[in-house]
C-alpha cells in the first residue's frame, strides 16, 4: 500500500456558536447505529493551480460551514437513569471537528481510478477507522482528511452515523462546497427539529449491555471492491426489460439494477436452490413521512428485507426479483415508520458489527444524492470512494455517476465470488443489454 504521510492535525470549531441549537435528542433511527462505525465517504479532485493556500481555505470554509451545522462540531452526551437505562443526545458545545492534512507523494490520480478493483490506498485517506458511534462522547462527530496526491487531492469525511445518515452526510458536504465557493448563506439550511410522534418522549431511554459496548469490530477476510458504471442508456434498457417481463411500468431503475446484482451474486455464490436469499434495503423516510422535510438533519432511514429462494431468484428472471423489491418498497408507508418507532422505543435493538450471512446482501447510499455537484471552487470531482468502514462481504453501494443520469454500483465481495461474476456470461450479457 502506498505510504501516506501526515502533515498536520487540528480541531476546527464553528466561527460562532449557535445559541438556538444547544442540544438535539437522538431518535430511534439515530440510536440504533450506536454500536457500529462512522459513515466514510470522500471525493477525488484534480489538484488546484494554487494549492499552497488550499488547506487554510478549506479549514476556514469548514469553520464557517459548522456555523450552520452545530451538531457536527459537538459531542454525544449521556444521561444515566436510576433504572439502569441511558439516554443520548448531541451536545452542541462547539468542541470542534478534526481536520487532518496528509500527502501521498507517490500516488497519482491514475493509481486510484484506473485499476479494476478499488486500491487499498483509498482506505488510508479516511480518519476514525474502527471507532464506534457510541464513542462520540469523546471523539469528534466529524473528521475531515485532505490528502494531496501528485496531481490530485482527496477530501474525505468520516461522520458519526448516530448523527447523520447518507442524505444528511451529503447535505453537509454540499453545503461546505457552497461556502468554499464563496456563498454567505446555504441554499438548503439544515432543519434539526425532531419528529413529534404520539407516545414518544425525549430523551429516549435504552438499556446498554457493557459487553456489547466493548465488543471489538469484526474484521472481514480478504475482500475485493469493484465499481460498475452504468450509462443512462443502459439503465433505461435494463429497466425496460424488467418491466416488460412483469407486464408493468412500476419497476424503477434502481430496483431493476439491484435485482441484476442480487441474481448474479447469489448465482455465483452457488446457493442451494431451496435456500432463502435476502437483500436488505435502505428506504428513505423523508420522502414518505409528512413532517420530515428534505433538509431534516439526522437519520431518517428504515431497513426492509426482501427474500426469495435461490432457485426462484435465478430462474424466474430479472423482472420477478425487481417486482418483489418494488412491492416491499411500495408497502412501506407512513404508518409503518411510525409503528416501527413506537415498537423500537419499547424493545430497543442496536445494530452490531459481524459477518454477513452468505445468503444475504446489504445495500447502501442512493443515486439521488448530489455527489458530483460538489465544487469547492476549482472544479467538480472526478471520483468518489468510501472508507474501510464500508467493507463487508455482500455490500452493494449505489451512487449517481459522474454524468447526469448515470449510476455507479460498487460491490464488496470475496475474490472467488467477484471473479466468478466477471466470468458469468449471463451477468455480462445483462450489462450489455
Amino acid at each position: 500500500m502506498a505510504s501516506i504521510r501526515f502533515i498536520s492535525s487540528r480541531i476546527i470549531q464553528a466561527g460562532s456558536r449557535s445559541k438556538e441549537t444547544d442540544r438535539i435528542d437522538l431518535t430511534p433511527w439515530d440510536l440504533k447505529h450506536l454500536l457500529v462505525g462512522y459513515l466514510q465517504a470522500g471525493l477525488l479532485f484534480h489538484k488546484p493551480k494554487l494549492p499552497e493556500a488550499l488547506i487554510h481555505h478549506l479549514q476556514t470554509s469548514l469553520s464557517r460551514t459548522l456555523d450552520f451545522f452545530p451538531p457536527l462540531a459537538g459531542r454525544l452526551a449521556t444521561i444515566e437513569h436510576e433504572d439502569k437505562t441511558t439516554s443520548f443526545f448531541i451536545d452542541c458545545n462547539n468542541a470542534g471537528a478534526l481536520f487532518v492534512h496528509a500527502t501521498a507523494e507517490n500516488v497519482n490520480i491514475s493509481d486510484i481510478v484506473e485499476p479494476v478493483y478499488v486500491p487499498e490506498t483509498v482506505d488510508a485517506v479516511f480518519q476514525l477507522d474502527g471507532v464506534k458511534n457510541i464513542e462520540g462522547t469523546s471523539k469528534p462527530l466529524l473528521a475531515v482528511q485532505v490528502t494531496e496526491l501528485v496531481d490530485g487531492i482527496f477530501i474525505t469525511c468520516s461522520a458519526n452515523h448516530s448523527v447523520v445518515d447518507g442524505a444528511s452526510f451529503w447535505h453537509f458536504f454540499n453545503s461546505w462546497s457552497e461556502i468554499s465557493r464563496g456563498f454567505d448563506y446555504l441554499s438548503r439550511p439544515p432543519i434539526f427539529k425532531r419528529p413529534l410522534i404520539d407516545d414518544i418522549h425525549y430523551p429516549i431511554r435504552i438499556p446498554l449491555q457493557k459487553e456489547h459496548i466493548q465488543e471489538r469490530f469484526f474484521q472481514p477476510g480478504i475482500l475485493k471492491v469493484r465499481v460498475f458504471n452504468f450509462r443512462k442508456e443502459s439503465i433505461v434498457r435494463i429497466k425496460r426489460k424488467a418491466n416488460a417481463e412483469m407486464n408493468t411500468d412500476k419497476i424503477s431503475s434502481l430496483q431493476a439494477l439491484l435485482s441484476l446484482f442480487w441474481q448474479s451474486i447469489m448465482r455465483n455464490r452457488q446457493m442451494d436452490p431451496n435456500q432463502e436469499t435476502m437483500i436488505f434495503l435502505v428506504i428513505g423516510v423523508r420522502q414518505k413521512l409528512q413532517q420530515l422535510p428534505e433538509e431534516y438533519f439526522g437519520n431518517a432511514i428504515h431497513n426492509a428485507e426482501v427474500s426469495l429462494k435461490a432457485g426462484e431468484l435465478v430462474e424466474k428472471g430479472l423482472g420477478n426479483a425487481a417486482w418483489e423489491i418494488n412491492q416491499v418498497v411500495a408497502n412501506h408507508r407512513e404508518e409503518n415508520f411510525i409503528n416501527f418507532v413506537k415498537w423500537w422505543v419499547n424493545s430497543p435493538l442496536l445494530f452490531r458489527t459481524g459477518p454477513m450471512m452468505n445468503n444475504a446482501l446489504l445495500t447502501g447510499n442512493s443515486p439521488r444524492f448530489d455527489i458530483y455537484g460538489n465544487d469547492f471552487g476549482w472544479g467538480r470531482p472526478i471520483a468518489m470512494s468510501h472508507g474501510a468502514e464500508s467493507k463487508c462481504d455482500g455490500l452493494v453501494t449505489v451512487s449517481p455517476g459522474v454524468e447526469e443520469g448515470d449510476i455507479e454500483i460498487k460491490v464488496c465481495l470475496s475474490p472467488k465470488t467477484i471473479q466468478a461474476m466477471e466470468n458469468d456470461e449471463d451477468f455480462i450479457a445483462a450489462l450489455n443489454i
